[in-house]
């Protein structure tokens, strides 16, 4: 492609005169927000086709295009006219073409992989039309120069009338006003700890269906090694669906994470990307925290949704919004903690017209977004806590991504940054260490809310002296941040934000309203103190909770003070028992945890240092109530998730009364599968197992547990066996080998078990083939020798992928079965039948010969014909002094195949059960399997109904020999 190396002129082919290029005009309106190069910065500049005179242009340095003419010219491209060789003209693209993978550049602070508009690769443009608005034009010109006149436009025009401008092409200035007003607001960034951004991990989700008889829908829960990391980051996010997308289409992504994990700083990263220049498919972003909505009785049109006064930094013109409805395809609209809408269930089924006009409820606006008939052709971006309900609203989501939380290096760069920003930079070293010298803080950290609080508290604690210590629970360190402000508080104002904290929990709100305050003093107060702050993107009049962990604390404190509580009631709270009729909406989950721990740590440092010793003696008969009911429990009957929430509240409340009950109950073998294990829970877990004084096996497969956490549990003396996912196993083996851990590796080794191991998709088939080809290297290595205990001990295996992949992976299968040599049980029915037909019988009978410990085959429903019984008839009598339990249920055996059976069947001295019920062979082969059964006096049972004999042959037979079971 020929490329712009400096000014260059462009002529008449029979000119032959150069002449020297005079200085060139200012072709280029660069801005200053933003020094990223935007396509409808260009002049059209054309030249009279009769002219003798060269045209001179001054040009950056890049690649050209040369394309015919076209019927109306795109914004980005200068029109040459008269530039011979054949053409009337010729156009002239500044700059790259626009490739699928570029990104453009910014002066903002990169992130990664940004793309261009999916629908319009060759404009950036915030006001250019769309391709539907412009059907003639070539795919690589989507933007028109707007406002020209055919006059303008047409290369047959006068030489007076080409005159070239210097005028860009004008969109309507409330526009351009708007989104400059819109990119200035999110820009901003605010203050102190809320303007620390760190990039955090986002990892592909699905939903899955509940284990209940439902079809309620949650979500699933990922191995290590499953986890898709989003590594393009926010653009793989947005362009998530793009290859499934159709024109004019909305676009729904959801982006979930518990509470605390920086869901809505990440919505926040997404604005002011956009801000900066960096997101340049979108004209417009729209942030709106979904706790401004929800308001009773409120009805909503789609304008007061995008244009609320508090969201918005400056009145709205009815042109701005008659430009949004022609472009939807250039919005995002992101609904930043949508879960506080959750009351508005149904939505998704709820009528909703196309018009965007009238004024409707809040559910019928969502209605018609999620339905795709309001801003039809929108990107959606939703964040949310993947809880209750929700789940079912997010069914039809297009991409679905989950906050992964800080990494333990992203927390270590957080409480760096926290440092640098308050300008105490030598204390960064000390609140590290501080921070590692208590574990469960520390393991608390992969939350960006914990990680500030804790940074808040070990600021203050520094500040004193070098004596400082953080405490060892949650609720020590709440007590910590707060106990300062409660000193210095108005009479009652932290019972009475305690309260306000707990009601507006149970109507699952965090937003507070100005006359929802005590008083005016008591508004200042929390204000001043942090607990409270205005809402980022929010009307001035509402405040929210500083973090929602808070308002768990407080809404606990309440609990704790509340005289209002019944006693009796209280237990329901803590969400341990499940219970049929009025089930407790546990929205404010972290209530239970911070209700123990309030009422049975040491009222000194604990609620005597909230309300004082005085207040804090009226929890000394909750504490009583707690206790009976917390040692009626019994740990080892109670479901897992209740189990490790019991662990939890058992930390809190440091009583070692309480802490020996549950360690006591706790079950020897303990099973966590498909209870997703965060490192909270990991750390708490391992310091029960330590601290209990058994022995304990564990199962952790589809608990998503990180490898350092199943390294901490796995490496405990008190952990004699565990199962976890292979593909985890094996990393973690891999991770120990390279640090050097020999020791550890092997006693993980030992400990690890597959046994039984259910293969249910290609992955558990090429992580068992993973293993063998470990166990394979080992032997075949000087310095280790002998056999993986995990491929040594396996005794039952079964395989059910069904008849998509059933025949492909058998064949995996069956390469590394004879590495299983105490393999004793192998069973390949399947209810979607595994159908491995003929040639899987071949390749699993040459494997007979290494099977000496098998005693049961389950070839049930798998296709077989007289062909793979022959085979398998054949290779039997390697088998014959093990095989007990044989079945061929529901295949296609004929008289061929019965026959090659009973042949055999003598020699198979082990024998106890021979099942070859609903097959195809007639009354012949019934009668030589029934003459054969009487050489076995070994065989105990056959079970031959077949809907081929006669059932007056079938009772003949049945009559001759008792063992024959008919059905």
């Amino acid at each position: 492609m020929p490329m712009v190396t400096d000014t260059f002129l462009v002529g008449p082919v029979s000119d032959s005169l150069a002449q020297p290029c005079p200085a060139p005009p200012a072709l280029f309106n660069k801005e200053s927000a933003s020094s990223q190069t935007r396509l409808e910065d260009t002049v059209l500049m054309p030249g009279p086709p009769s002219s003798s005179l060269l045209s001179c242009f001054s040009l950056p340095a890049g690649s050209i295009q040369i394309i015919p003419t076209v019927s109306t010219l795109p914004q980005g491209l200068w029109q040459i006219s008269g530039a011979g060789a054949g053409l009337s003209s010729i156009v002239i693209y500044r700059g790259e073409m626009p490739q699928a993978s570029q990104t453009p550049t910014s002066s903002g602070p990169p992130v990664h992989n940004f793309p261009k508009s999916p629908d319009r690769p060759g404009s950036t443009s915030p006001f250019a039309p769309s391709a539907a608005d412009l059907p003639s034009m070539p795919e690589p010109a989507l933007t028109s120069r707007a406002n020209l006149t055919e006059d303008e436009t047409s290369p047959t025009q006068s030489p007076a009338a080409l005159k070239p401008s210097s005028k860009l092409p004008r969109w309507p200035e409330s526009v351009e006003q708007f989104c400059r007003s819109l990119r200035d607001k999110y820009q901003a960034k605010p203050a102190g700890p809320e303007g620390i951004l760190v990039e955090v991990d986002l990892v592909r989700v699905r939903l899955e269906r509940s284990s209940s008889k439902g079809q309620e829908r949650e979500l699933a829960t990922l191995d290590w090694a499953e986890r898709q990391p989003a590594r393009g980051g926010l653009a793989e996010v947005l362009l998530a669906t793009s290859d499934r997308r159709r024109p004019r289409e909305t676009q729904v992504i959801a982006v979930l994470g518990k509470a605390g994990q920086g869901k809505s700083h990440w919505a926040q990263a997404v604005s002011w990307a956009w801000a900066c220049g960096q997101l340049p498919q979108y004209d417009f972003v729209f942030c709106i925290p979904c706790h401004c909505l929800d308001h009773r009785g409120d009805t909503y049109r789609l304008q007061d949704l995008l244009f609320s006064p508090g969201l918005q930094p400056r009145p709205v013109e009815d042109e701005v919004f008659s430009y949004i409805l022609r472009r939807p395809d250039r919005i995002l609209l992101i609904l930043d903690a949508f879960e506080e809408l959750e009351t508005q269930d149904g939505f998704l089924h709820s009528a909703c017209g196309p018009g965007s006009a009238e004024p409707r409820s809040l559910r019928g606006l969502l209605a018609g977004l999620f339905q795709r008939k309001v801003l039809r052709g929108c990107t959606l971006l939703l964040t949310a806590r993947p809880r209750g309900r929700l789940a079912q609203s997010l069914s039809k989501a297009d991409a679905m991504f989950e906050v992964a939380g800080f990494s333990a290096q992203q927390a270590e760069t957080y409480v760096m940054r926290y440092f640098e920003t308050s300008g105490a930079t030598e204390h960064q070293k000390r609140a590290l260490a501080l921070l590692q010298a208590q574990p469960f803080l520390l393991s608390h950290s992969h939350s960006p809310t914990v990680c500030r609080a804790v940074c808040q508290l070990s600021e203050a604690l520094l500040e004193l002296g070098d004596e400082a210590e953080l405490p060892s629970t949650l609720t020590g360190l709440y007590v910590g941040l707060l106990g300062p402000a409660a000193h210095d508080s108005p009479p009652g104002a932290l019972v009475g934000l305690a309260r306000l904290a707990w009601d507006l929990g149970r109507r699952h709100h965090s937003s507070l309203r100005e006359d929802q305050f005590l008083s005016a003093e008591v508004r200042a107060w929390a204000v001043a103190r942090g607990l409270v702050q205005p809402t980022r993107g929010g009307p001035e009049t509402e405040l929210v909770f500083s973090s929602f962990l808070l308002q768990c604390f407080l809404g606990a404190l309440w609990l704790a003070l509340s005289s209002e509580i019944k006693d009796k009631e209280l237990p329901q709270y803590l969400a341990l028992t499940p219970r049929k009729k009025r089930p407790y909406d546990n929205w404010l989950e972290g209530v239970p945890r911070f209700l123990v721990g309030l009422v049975f740590q040491p009222r000194p440092r604990c609620l005597g240092a909230l309300v004082g010793l005085a207040a804090a003696t009226s929890a000394d008969r909750k504490q009583k109530v707690l206790t009976r009911y917390l040692k009626r429990l019994q740990p080892g009957r109670q479901q897992v998730g209740r189990l490790l929430e019991l662990l939890h509240c058992a930390h809190e409340a440091l009583d070692a009364g309480l802490w020996q009950h549950v360690l006591h109950g706790l079950p020897a073998r303990l099973s966590f599968l498909g209870t997703r294990l965060s490192p909270p829970d990991t750390y708490v877990l391992g310091s029960a197992l330590e601290a209990a004084g058994r022995n304990f096996s564990l199962d952790l497969r589809s608990t998503g547990i990180d490898p350092t956490g199943l390294g901490t549990l796995v490496g405990l003396s008190c952990v004699t066996h565990f199962r976890a996912t292979l593909s985890d196993t094996v990393g973690l083996w891999e991770s120990l080998q390279q640090r050097g851990e020999a020791k550890l590796l092997r006693a993980v080794e030992e400990k690890f078990t597959i046994e039984p191991f259910k293969a249910t998709s290609m992955k558990d088939v090429e992580d068992l083939g993973n293993l063998v080809q470990i166990q394979r290297t080992r032997s075949s290595s000087e310095d280790t020798a002998g056999e993986l205990p995990a491929v040594r001990d396996l005794k039952k295996l079964e395989f059910a992928l069904g008849s998509a992949l059933g025949p492909q992976a058998f064949s995996k299968l069956v390469r590394i079965l004879e590495a299983f040599s105490s393999l004793q049980h192998l069973d390949l029915d399947s209810l979607s039948e595994n159908k491995i037909g003929d040639e899987g019988v071949a390749q699993l009978s040459a494997t007979f010969p290494q099977l000496k410990a098998l005693e049961t085959l389950n070839l049930s429903q798998n296709n077989i014909t007289d062909v793979g019984a022959c085979k398998l008839a054949k290779a039997l009598p390697s088998l014959a002094a093990s095989l007990v339990r044989l079945s061929l249920y529901n295949n296609y055996i004929c008289d061929a195949g019965a026959e090659s059976l009973a042949h055999v069947l003598p020699d198979m001295v082990s024998l106890r059960v021979l099942d070859v019920q609903y097959n195809k062979f007639t009354a012949a082969g019934a009668q030589q399997l029934t003459a054969s059964l009487r050489k076995c006096p070994q065989v105990e049972t056959l079970a031959m109904w077949t809907p081929t004999i006669p059932f007056g042959v079938q009772e003949h037979l049945q009559q001759l020999d008792s063992r024959i079971i008919l059905r």
